[in-house]
């Protein structure tokens, strides 16, 4: 039987811009995409010249970069014969997270009220804010002691990125903010709210996939219980009441459509909106996640995504960013790892150390032309600290083997390599503990545009390296929960894996690992995890007396080809 037409809309909001697709249900084509920057701040991020950990974004971007995506996205998709805007079934939303914003009782956020406008506190703190580092340290204590069966959903230690700490750090460094907030919603809550007019924070359903993640709500006991959070702020036990009770996953209804939002974007109201997700979750989606294949969203960070079935307890990975029930696909355990620094990483290198134009382009022409070895290097990936599995965003980057000779395009390769290695230590990490990876399927901009970090990844790690077809993984994974909350009966899907058979897929090439290149990567790899659990382990780890010793006899015996 041939379904009825139908299209799905799939919004995901990224660090610096928004993003609309309009997919058509039948085909899995794109009928129609648009990108809108956010105006605020510097590429959309509002930072602090005295403080470098700041990161933080106006909410007031969000409606606008919304409006003008997804108008352009569907405006696009009227070239469709079959379109009809009353055949959107519905629409899926992903955002960046642990971005928290405060709030009053109808969910407006304070940075909008004249009196809060200009002050950093009152803005959306952005996941790539820093500035909890100590409250972030304090929670994970409070854990580990009173709260030991959390701790997975955390992988053991809680982040400065993360919801908890942000809002304690504005308790003391802001407490004037803090106390006007009625409420905090997690950015995806946020977006979720506005298309749908919810106006009471006590009756919005939140996203399961942010709050297990980021805000230690357990699928039985919920968030952290008051008695617990008085420990670190009183104030914290009372926002606690002013939270929520439950979460939900996001093939679950967030409302329909608000009639303003319907006129503003020419769909009808009332249009289903599934509750939100985090952006690397519903990109895992949109690549085809299923139990043993781990997605790769490559971009200015990775985030690793893998599910497992629910059959057993709940997986403890130590170091992994947390397992939640659901997060990803709905009835499946949602594992999540990742590194905070990859295209930022080499963005890093190119904009302060070159800066010519079609920098990348040409270092990475000059890189693939070396050998695995060949430049004496290896670095450490943490110039902006470690997501997993050390958990320590304090640490810093490293490189060693430096000569007077050594080449810009050296050190590139040397980083991308570093994050190759991260990557690695992340699979190893997850196998121990018995998830285990059969494929990997990569998603995001660097994925589809650098060839040579693809292969340098199969080389690393030793596995095949696959791309996802969608460019656009992410609004492809809100899509699909779109068509899910639409339901069958209007052409949308009954679940998320029936609409990933029709949806999702891999690109033809596939990069596969070089056995020359893979022995040589595995002794490096060897130098590069003695420098990784030196200076991001425990005291009494092996000593680096020969590290830079063996790197030279391994830069020599590459150049001589022996």
């Amino acid at each position: 039987m041939r379904r009825q037409a139908a299209f799905a809309l799939g919004l995901d909001f990224g660090t610096n811009s928004a993003r609309a697709l309009v997919v058509d249900l039948r085909s899995g084509r794109t009928a129609g995409e648009a990108v809108a920057a956010y105006p605020s701040g510097r590429d959309g991020i509002l930072l602090d010249r005295d403080d470098p950990n700041v990161a933080r974004q106006n909410p007031a971007d969000y409606a606008a970069a919304l409006a003008h995506a997804a108008r352009g996205a569907l405006r696009q998709a009227t070239r469709e014969r079959a379109f009809r805007p009353e055949r959107v079934v519905g629409i899926g939303i992903d955002t960046t997270a642990s971005t928290p914003l405060p709030v009053d009782a109808h969910g407006t956020p304070l940075a909008l009220k004249p009196q809060f406008r200009k002050n950093f506190a009152a803005q959306a703190w952005l996941w790539k804010d820093h500035t909890a580092h100590a409250e972030a340290q304090e929670i994970t204590e409070l854990v580990r002691r009173e709260l030991p069966d959390y701790l997975p959903l955390c992988g053991g230690a809680y982040s400065s990125e993360w919801f908890w700490s942000k809002i304690l750090r504005c308790r003391r460094a802001a407490p004037r903010v803090f106390a006007a907030a009625e409420s905090w919603l997690e950015q995806c809550d946020y977006v979720a709210a506005l298309l749908t007019g919810c106006e009471d924070v006590r009756t919005l359903r939140r996203s399961a996939c942010a709050a297990g993640h980021k805000a230690l709500f357990h699928p039985q006991r919920g968030l952290p219980p008051a008695d617990i959070l008085r420990k670190l702020d009183p104030a914290l036990a009372e926002l606690r009441s002013r939270l929520y009770e439950r979460a939900y996953t996001c093939d679950q209804t967030a409302g329909g459509l608000s009639h303003a939002w319907a006129r503003k974007l020419g769909l009808p109201a009332g249009t289903p909106v599934a509750v939100g997700g985090i952006d690397a979750h519903l990109g895992a989606v949109g690549a085809g996640i299923r139990p043993g294949t781990l997605v790769k969203i490559l971009g200015t960070s990775a985030c690793d995504m893998l599910v497992a079935p629910r059959s057993g307890a709940m997986p403890d990975i130590p170091g992994v960013c947390g397992v939640v029930d659901g997060s990803i696909v709905p009835g499946l355990w949602g594992i999540e790892a990742g590194q905070p620094a990859v295209g930022d990483l080499l963005h890093w290198w190119v904009t302060h150390f070159d800066g010519r134009p079609n920098a990348h382009m040409r270092l990475t022409r000059a890189a693939a032309r070396l050998r695995p070895g060949q430049s004496g290097l290896v670095a450490l990936d943490w110039n902006n600290g470690n997501r997993s599995v050390l958990g320590d965003v304090r640490l810093t980057g490293l490189l060693l083997g430096q000569t007077l000779h050594t080449s810009s395009a050296e050190v590139y390769r040397a980083l991308i390599e570093a994050t190759a290695f991260g990557a690695r230590v992340i699979m190893e990490r997850l196998e121990e503990h018995g998830v285990h990876v059969r494929e990997v399927v990569n998603c995001g901009g660097i994925a589809e545009k650098n060839p040579l970090l693809m292969q340098i990844y199969a080389d690393v790690t030793g596995r095949p390296m696959k791309v996802s077809r969608s460019s656009q993984t992410c609004a492809l994974g809100g899509a699909i929960f779109g068509a899910v909350v639409g339901g069958p009966e209007r052409g949308g899907f009954a679940s998320v894996t029936e609409a990933q058979e029709v949806l999702c897929g891999v690109r033809r090439t596939v990069f596969k690992p070089g056995a020359a290149a893979v022995r040589t990567y595995d002794r490096l790899y060897a130098l590069y995890r003695r420098l990784h659990d030196t200076f991001g382990g425990p005291a009494g780890e092996p000593e680096l007396g020969r590290v830079m010793k063996d790197l030279i006899a391994l830069r020599d015996q590459v150049r001589s080809g022996a």
